[in-house]
């Protein structure tokens, strides 16, 4: 069984601080702010400001955190709706490779944000409402207050790498 959640990251996220106490109601919260955090993360930026220790640029980072809520959205709809309790993993390289990810504008990127968020909101409150649980390839129950949390922490732990290639880009000392 992989390892996920705060059993991966640690509680708090060793990284970027994320706390997993939090209810699937702040999650649901998080995400819905999720457009104007990134949005002023970005403010006045290219998208293609990158750090010598990760493989995206900024623009690919707000693409991942899309693709990821769409991703878990329509797992969750499709469970509630469909019955479909069964999901594979992801390969979340291979995805940034054929969407191109570090080529994407960061305007796109941001509106495609928008949308996403608005969907997995929706798709999460209504898997919530009737207690929806997945059964993840590699991690096994997936719960849809597993999934708010686990989506929440994806897009509080990409801003902290976004966070990290902005303080990079603006240092006088890049390496």
């Amino acid at each position: 069984m992989e390892l996920w959640g705060a059993r991966l990251y640690g509680n708090p996220c060793r990284d970027c601080g994320f706390d997993w106490s939090l209810t699937p109601r702040e999650a649901l919260g998080q995400v819905a702010d999720l457009p104007v955090r990134y949005g002023a993360l970005v403010k006045g930026r290219r998208g293609d400001e990158r750090h010598p220790d990760l493989a995206w640029n900024v623009a690919a980072y707000v693409s991942h955190v899309t693709d990821n809520l769409r991703n878990w959205a329509e797992r969750l709809a499709g469970a509630r709706l469909a019955g479909t309790r069964q999901v594979p993993g992801y390969d979340q390289d291979l995805l940034a490779q054929a969407r191109f990810y570090n080529d994407v504008s960061l305007a796109g990127a941001l509106w495609s944000l928008r949308w996403a968020a608005d969907a997995w909101v929706t798709s999460v409150s209504a898997a919530l409402e009737e207690s929806v649980a997945l059964e993840h390839a590699d991690r096994g129950v997936q719960r849809a207050e597993d999934v708010a949390r686990n989506n929440a922490h994806d897009a509080a732990h990409h801003a902290w790498d976004i966070e990290r290639i902005l303080a990079h880009a603006a240092s006088p000392t890049k390496s």
